[in-house]
């Protein structure tokens, strides 16, 4: 984008420069017709995108197929939601815990020789 700007003239950047303008002030116009603020597509702010989680996801899709089998008059065939992750026990947690501050300090020491 520099190498283009430095092979502009002064005359064809002082015309890009009030284009630009009229552009801005265009926008600001319809913004106000259409009764919205003015900003133009490059200032919009992308949104993130929503990650629903698979638990509701089911839901949701166990819902909508009771709805079409009470539409339809048959019973739905729902299959339950995935049960959570699994907990580790306090004595497994302290056990590689352990095992992995050992590992650690055998690094560090053959680091520091």
């Amino acid at each position: 984008m520099s190498t283009l700007l430095n092979s502009l003239s002064v005359q064809q950047l002082r015309r890009a420069a009030t284009l630009k303008e009229k552009i801005q002030s265009l926008e600001k116009e319809l913004g106000r017709l259409l009764g919205s603020s003015a900003t133009s597509a490059a200032q919009a702010v992308p949104r993130k995108k929503f990650k629903m989680s698979r638990a509701a996801r089911a839901k949701i899709s166990a819902a909508a197929k009771a709805r079409w089998a009470k539409r339809k008059g048959t019973k739905a065939s729902v299959k339950p939601a995935r049960k959570g992750r699994r907990k580790m026990s306090a004595a497994a947690k302290a056990r590689i815990s352990a095992k992995m501050k050992l590992a650690w300090a055998r690094r560090k020491a053959k680091k520091s020789k």
